[in-house]
Parts: C-alpha cells; sequence; structure tokens
C-alpha cells in the first residue's frame, strides 16, 4: 500500500491477506464482476457485535450485489479463530485474516489492544468499511474506534447505489 492513511479518493493499491485456504490473496481486486468492492474490517471472533454485524450483512449481500458492489470481511484474527467464528456466522461472501498491525496502521484504522486473554490474543483494528470504486479509489469510508459504532447497513446500500446511479463525487477530500 502506497498511503500512509487511507483517505477518501485515495487508491487503495493492494491489501494482502490470508483466505481460508491459507494463501494470500489481494482482497482489493475483483473475484466478481462487480465494479465496485466493500471491505468490511471487524474487529474478531471474540466479539459478538462483530458476529451480529456479519450475520446480518449476509442477509443483504444479494442487494449489495444487485447494486454492483461485492463484499468482503477481513480481520486480525489467526485462521484458527476464523475457523472458530464460522460456528457463529452464516455468512455467504468471503472472509479473510491475517490483516496486520502494520496494514492496520497504514488503513488508519483504530486499533485496540485486548482487555484480558479471555478476549483474543493480540491488538486488533476497531471496525471499518471501506468501498472501492471502479478506479479502486476510496469513495466511502467508515471508522470507529468503539464496536457499538457502525453505519446502518441499509442506510449505506441506499447511499452507495444513489452514488453510483448519480454520479456523485467523493466526499471529504478536503483535509
Amino acid at each position: 500500500m502506497s498511503n500512509n492513511t487511507v483517505k477518501p479518493a485515495s487508491k487503495l493499491s493492494e491489501l494482502i491477506v490470508s483466505n481460508t485456504e491459507r494463501e494470500q490473496v489481494d482482497i482489493t481486486q475483483r473475484v466478481t464482476d462487480a465494479p465496485w468492492k466493500m471491505i468490511v474490517v471487524y474487529r474478531g471472533q471474540h466479539c459478538p457485535m462483530c458476529t451480529k454485524q456479519l450475520n446480518a450483512l449476509a442477509k443483504m449481500t444479494q442487494d449489495f450485489k444487485d447494486i454492483g458492489v461485492e463484499v468482503v470481511a477481513v480481520s486480525g484474527d489467526s485462521h484458527d479463530q476464523l475457523e472458530a467464528h464460522f460456528e457463529k456466522l452464516d455468512v455467504n461472501f468471503p472472509l479473510y485474516y491475517n490483516l496486520t498491525l502494520e496494514q492496520m496502521t497504514e488503513l488508519g484504522l483504530y486499533i485496540s489492544e485486548p482487555r484480558s486473554n479471555t478476549e483474543t490474543d493480540h491488538p486488533f483494528a476497531e471496525p471499518a468499511i471501506i468501498v472501492l470504486n471502479e478506479q479502486n479509489q476510496v469513495q466511502v469510508l467508515d471508522k470507529s474506534n468503539s464496536p457499538f459504532s457502525r453505519p446502518d447497513m441499509q442506510q449505506l446500500l441506499s447511499g452507495i447505489q444513489y452514488t453510483r446511479e448519480n454520479d456523485y463525487p467523493i466526499r471529504g477530500t478536503f483535509s
């Protein structure tokens, strides 16, 4: 990645993480014909709010596909933690793991230490959503420092649809 902190309109060149087969993949690349991509960063399998969000998003995956958005999710969890999380999940989109501290920092995400070893065994990113347009520019960026602050997925869906249908510009580029 070329940016120190990802900002609206910046290009996300690559984000290399691991898939369930333990292969390294660039999750900015499309694997469907959808021109846009939504990357959901979640805290990890220890977070019940994340489990709830991912399961709710699974019910909307087709809605996102219908407006041209491919959906994926990623965390800093290990392969074993991801596998354990699948017991609580009913998702129909790819989940990835091994988001590193360096990547979290480069993305400008908020990072937390676990409260105890029973929570998790590594620092983790707080929730974020990065929506990439056809040019891999950050069209929408939402990040939180708390597990309790997340965008409403229905509102996000309708906002992306409006943006795509009306060639709405990338906002928040003046800093």
